[in-house]
């Protein structure tokens, strides 16, 4: 093989794995498969950390980390969850369930806020470049709810 066709070959990999790494980031920024912090209304201080994983085609998320204050109880329960989650560790809790891709956000799925034990409908879609994530939770139609940010975690 003369070396203008090595050069040649070479040129085309080259170009090929570069092609693939920009998919790859890409899908990065628009999935929000991964761990992201959630900040309260109120103090605008994190509040937890949920983990963000695809199973059989749907997201969920758990509670893997939560932000106490040293008073408060570091291993809390949900005493206002209904049915099989009540008094159970929030901590590892599955609050986000069944979320489907929908063109550029995941919906049809809820969100279950411990705090109040309330599960909402819920939608979400990764914004500003995969750093932050919107999500809203709401009754009836997506009009009468609530909308967080959360941010990606480190």
């Amino acid at each position: 093989m003369t070396a203008s066709r090595w050069l040649g070959l070479a040129t085309l990999t080259v170009l090929f794995a570069s092609s693939a790494l920009a998919e790859d980031a890409k899908a990065d920024t628009t999935s929000p498969v991964g761990r992201w912090t959630t900040i309260d209304d109120e103090t605008k201080k994190p509040k937890s950390v949920i983990a963000i994983y695809e199973e059989n085609g749907k997201l969920f998320g758990k509670i893997e980390k939560l932000f106490r204050e040293p008073k408060e109880d570091q291993n809390p329960v949900c005493d206002k969850c209904e049915g099989t989650l009540k008094n159970q560790p929030i901590l590892g809790m599955v609050i986000l369930q069944n979320l489907k891709k929908d063109d550029d956000e995941w919906t049809g799925g809820t969100i279950m806020d411990p705090a109040n034990g309330k599960t909402y409908k819920c939608k979400i879609a990764v914004e500003d470049g995969g750093k932050k994530l919107k999500v809203r939770g709401f009754v009836g139609m997506s009009l009468f709810g609530r909308t967080q940010h959360w941010v990606k975690a480190e």
